[in-house]
């Protein structure tokens, strides 16, 4: 237990560094790159768990790290964004077009997450229990989670050329950065991504080790600590980075980081995972959610919908972001 909270504390002054790293990067790119160079490295704790947490056979576990993420990225870092930075603020403006455009994408990636499991309620032995740790599915399941996995990441190339290339300019829009203390060099914030990221990789290898044994010490079932536990600690990056511009009342950074990072978990390092599995663990891992982790998407991407659909936030909004990410997690807790 004193190995697993110990690793987990390891992970945020690591994942901490990695974002303020890739915010000075950032700072000289835009909203757009900026946004997507923090997602990048700030999901790299994320997948770098997931990653061993698959070569242990956990699949349970990384599919609940895969939903917390976007729980997490949704309601958690956008709701303290929304909540810190609106206070002594009447509201903060935000690119409605381009938030409603990662909404989009990120709605567009729960349709397809969603169909895996709905085949097996439907075709096969039904989902599995918040409890177990590893089911093994029949091939046909393995094969309909491969190729969602290759649709979702020619989704994910083709929305990097749409926000990078071919309408760039609403991604980024002119304009320019206020630097608070001396701006850190290209140079320098390379080596702190590259220290942070052998970091993280060792902090999560022994977290990840841990997690069975601490589970049960602890009482907490391993469901609950891969969909709130390892989700809080690999997103601490962005929580970190996205409370910080939306206090500065740069939302637009702050949005796309929230939205952005699960719309990479969705459409990038869920599909990655699941193609991993085949060379990674006993054996592969069909995109198959329990109940509570189907319910927890969906309504995490239909709320992130509607929040950046106005295009403006308020500090209550961000409260009631907290609250919904709450009350899941109460409900997983007593799952």
């Amino acid at each position: 237990m004193i190995v697993f909270f110990a690793s987990a504390l390891g992970v945020i002054p690591t994942a901490a560094l990695m974002g303020r790293a890739t915010e000075e990067l950032a700072a000289r790119s835009g909203p757009g790159i900026g946004g997507l160079l923090n997602v990048t490295f700030g999901n790299a704790p994320e997948l770098i768990i997931a990653l061993f947490a698959l070569g242990a056979g956990l699949h349970e576990v990384v599919k609940a790290s895969i939903v917390g993420s976007i729980m997490g990225n949704t309601l958690l870092v956008l709701g303290a964004a929304m909540f810190f930075g609106g206070i002594g603020r009447d509201r903060q403006r935000f690119d409605r077009t381009a938030a409603s455009a990662q909404s989009s994408m990120l709605l567009l990636a729960a349709a397809a997450l969603v169909m895996p499991a709905i085949f097996e309620l439907v075709e096969g032995r039904g989902l599995p229990q918040p409890g177990a740790e590893i089911v093994d599915y029949d091939s046909t399941v393995e094969w309909l989670s491969a190729a969602v996995a290759v649709v979702l990441i020619g989704s994910y190339a083709a929305g990097l050329l749409f926000s990078l290339k071919t309408h760039r300019d609403l991604f980024n829009p002119a304009g320019g950065h206020d630097e608070d203390g001396e701006p850190w060099s290209v140079r320098r914030s390379v080596i702190a991504l590259a220290i942070a990221g052998v970091a993280v990789g060792v902090m999560s290898e022994i977290l990840v080790g841990s997690i069975s044994d601490a589970a049960e010490q602890i009482g907490l079932s391993e469901f609950f600590i891969g969909v709130i536990v390892v989700a809080i600690v690999g997103n601490a990056a962005e929580h970190w980075v996205a409370v910080l511009v939306a206090v500065k009342d740069k939302m637009d950074l702050a949005v796309n980081i929230a939205i952005g990072s699960s719309a990479q978990i969705a459409l990038f390092v869920a599909p990655v995972l699941v193609l991993t599995s085949y060379v990674l663990g006993p054996h592969p891992m069909a995109l198959v959610f329990n109940g509570f982790e189907l319910g927890g998407i969906l309504l995490a991407i239909i709320i992130a919908n509607h929040v950046t659909n106005e295009g403006e936030s308020t500090w209550y909004e961000g409260l009631q972001l907290l609250a919904v990410y709450l009350v899941l997690a109460i409900a997983f807790f007593a799952a």
